[in-house]
């Protein structure tokens, strides 16, 4: 590998892999996916999902949208709430393709009922739990306001009821990710059955990586919108989302400098690098990364007595026993698998796989809009 400075490796075969694993399983499910591309935003990782026949996708921002509109797709939901500053844009991206957005209060709905000049799909942010935003899903008058003035104007559709399962992140047991995406597919279905007179055609859309890796049967919604998948992560592993061998990206970092006295390993990859995301571990140490074992064709599983201790802006430093400290070099470079791959992919701006190919990622791409 021709690599002088940090650079972040994507394995082409495992990300295929991932995105197979989770396409086949929404077809078991009967739930249709429209998977999150805010972990990759690469047009050339997105081309991979077509291959799978995936025609509708989630974003997290009107830019985003905007890139992978000029990438041809067309069928975008931007699954966070609806910035009404940016109207002007999501007029223009209205006109351009099938826009889905999503309000969490009724001042929003105003805004946008009053704004539009093109229509677009509302979803209404439900707060099954996460406590992040949305509404909650017993406040019914707030909800009937909302309903009532998307029903009233002529540039609201209203196209159902999402949410967003962060808390699973928090946990590391089977039965406790189960039981909040069931808790949350129970709080879905008591409000489709409150207002499907209203709006019969009305959808269900939910999707985090945990519950959508972990668990078999997904159905009870009518879409699935996870996205860390396609690559994972250590916090997904520590999860039980995926096995080490799934994660699909993963940081080589050159050698600067070497501390016999405290077996510390320096890299140039710091925070700048890597994001300032860590992994409490069962003992109670942190990590900012494993290391594993770089080959021509992609790297090894994480190595043991080494470890990625701490990271200030453009340093990292590796703790390791004697015995992994004895076999690097200045000038060596190692590999690190990062904590949070959405994070390490945005603040990267780019990708290098295995294969030798340079992929783009949107923030290093200029003018979007």
């Amino acid at each position: 590998m021709n690599i002088t400075t940090p650079t972040l490796l994507l394995d082409k075969k495992k990300a295929f892999n991932n995105i197979q694993r989770m396409v086949e399983k929404a077809r078991n499910s009967g739930v249709r996916l429209r998977p999150h591309f805010k972990t990759h935003q690469s047009a050339q990782v997105g081309e991979w999902f077509r291959e799978f026949n995936i025609d509708s996708i989630t974003v997290s921002s009107i830019r985003m949208a905007w890139y992978f509109a000029r990438h041809g797709w067309n069928d975008i939901l931007v699954a966070f709430p609806a910035n009404i500053l940016e109207m002007e844009g999501i007029n223009l991206l209205a006109g351009k393709v099938n826009l889905h957005l999503v309000a969490v209060n009724l001042e929003t709905v105003e805004a946008l009922a009053k704004g539009l000049e093109q229509p677009v799909r509302i979803w209404l942010k439900i707060d099954t739990g996460y406590h992040r935003t949305g509404i909650l899903p017993h406040a019914h008058i707030e909800l009937d306001e909302m309903l009532n003035l998307i029903h009233k104007s002529d540039r609201l559709h209203f196209e159902g009821f999402l949410t967003h399962d962060g808390h699973t992140y928090k946990e590391t047991e089977v039965e406790a990710i189960r039981s909040i995406h069931n808790t949350s597919v129970y709080l879905l279905h008591l409000l489709r059955d409150r207002y499907k007179a209203q709006f019969p055609d009305l959808k269900l859309s939910m999707g985090d990586t945990p519950s959508c890796s972990i668990l078999e049967d997904l159905s009870g919604v009518d879409e699935i919108r996870p996205g860390n998948f396609v690559f994972y992560d250590l916090t997904q592993e520590h999860i039980g989302s995926c096995n080490y061998a799934d994660i699909a990206v993963c940081m080589a970092c050159p050698v600067v400098a070497l501390h016999p006295d405290r077996h510390e390993i320096i890299l140039y990859g710091g925070s700048v690098h890597f994001s300032k995301d860590s992994l409490q571990l069962a003992d109670g140490s942190v990590i900012f990364g494993r290391v594993v074992a770089l080959a021509d064709n992609g790297w090894s599983e994480p190595l043991e007595g080494i470890e990625l201790g701490s990271l200030s802006q453009e340093h990292g430093i590796v703790k390791a026993t004697p015995k992994m400290f004895g076999k690097y070099k200045i000038g060596d470079l190692m590999g690190i698998l990062p904590v949070h791959s959405c994070l390490t992919a945005d603040v990267m701006k780019g990708y290098l796989t295995t294969g030798g190919e340079q992929l783009e990622h949107m923030s290093g791409v200029g003018q979007l809009v």
